[in-house]
């Protein structure tokens, strides 16, 4: 066993009010390494930002603007960790969740440029409004 000493003895890690966590399991079993650098930011942002029961409410404006990413980047960042089963939104409130059995890859591909987002993603206005109408353009 490897003896570990402190590095800075004065600078200890205590827990004093709020309390975040990552499970040990979200690194060695794979979750950091599936993750874009949008999943990982919106990830621990909701990780630090939850209460002990990983609820957030922090509105998408406000997480961009602490973030520094745009919406659409917020939005994919969202929907892939929704997709990935490691948190849960409900349009208002944020949750996250409990690590899932094993990692879950990604169905499609990422979007990349502005036309992909227009035609292909469905939280824009475009395909909101296509969407409405009864009109699906792809």
């Amino acid at each position: 066993m490897v003896e570990r000493r402190l590095l800075c003895p004065d600078r200890v890690r205590k827990i004093s009010g709020s309390f975040a966590f990552i499970e040990h399991r979200f690194l060695r079993d794979g979750f950091w390494a599936s993750l874009s650098q949008y999943e990982l930011l919106l990830y621990l942002f909701l990780v630090i930002a939850g209460d002990r029961k990983g609820i957030s409410f922090y509105s998408y404006d406000k997480i961009c603007t602490l973030l520094r990413v745009s919406v659409d980047k917020h939005i994919l960042a969202r929907n892939s960790l929704i997709e990935k089963d490691l948190i849960a939104f409900d349009g208002e409130f944020f949750q996250v969740l409990s690590l899932p059995e094993k990692v879950i890859k990604s169905s499609c591909l990422p979007l990349k440029t502005p036309e992909e987002m227009e035609k292909h993603d469905p939280a824009t206005v475009h395909q909101l409004i296509m969407h409405s109408l009864g009109e699906n353009h792809d």
